[in-house]
């Protein structure tokens, strides 16, 4: 495993959400890391079917264009009783017909009417997990992949306005509180990750960041 020899990366997302818990990982760590955003780079488009393929996409994308190493996060939500939909559709299901962006409203309840038509109405029927892979990429190309998965239940109506996305309708395992209701802090779990880019990132800590 190649290892990170320097603290200046690339976060290559322009996700408002995602960079805002991935700098609340990194940041104790001293690393310099900008955005993709601020670099004036455009998103690459996610062709990909995995979500390896998909963080490989962006972190490849923005290494290249800063001759830096870039760290993305490809993430999503994968529903048992939609086989596994939307996976890595998740942030395309928040796509309003009208063209008019992303809502992530529309996305919780056009998951829901999916789950409603599947017959999926008891706890034990709409069970699901988050994904986070993140890719830490060099210019070269070479990368290095941390998978982190949380199970939980979909709940619904939504709960709460805290995190991003999904949040407000995923119920961990374990908890009685959806992660709309959680503050950052405690998903990101010091010592016992709970969210699951919490604990991609720990997987990357422990290669990349610890002697």
């Amino acid at each position: 495993m190649r290892k990170l020899d320097t603290r200046r990366i690339v976060v290559a997302s322009h996700n408002r959400g995602k960079l805002e818990e991935i700098a609340a990982l990194i940041g104790p760590h001293g690393f310099e890391a900008k955005s993709a955003a601020e670099y004036g780079l455009p998103e690459p488009a996610e062709t990909g079917t995995t979500f390896e393929q998909n963080a490989y996409t962006k972190a490849f994308a923005a290494a290249a264009a800063t001759g830096l190493p870039a760290l993305s996060d490809d993430s999503g939500l994968c529903v048992d009783a939609l086989g596994g939909q939307p996976g890595v559709y998740t942030a395309d299901w928040a796509e309003k017909p009208d063209g008019s962006g992303r809502d992530f409203l529309y996305a919780m309840t056009k998951t829901e009417d999916a789950l409603q038509k599947a017959g999926a109405t008891q706890p034990a029927q709409r069970k699901g997990r988050f994904v986070s892979v993140l890719c830490l990429c060099w210019p070269d190309g070479h990368a290095e992949y941390f998978r982190g998965e949380v199970e939980g239940t979909l709940v619904w109506p939504p709960r709460g306005n805290k995190g991003h996305g999904y949040d407000p309708v995923f119920m961990p395992d374990g908890h009685s509180r959806s992660f709309g209701e959680m503050e950052t802090a405690e998903k990101s779990g010091i010592g016992a990750p709970l969210s699951h880019r919490a604990r991609s990132f720990a997987k990357f800590e422990q290669a990349m960041l610890t002697a």
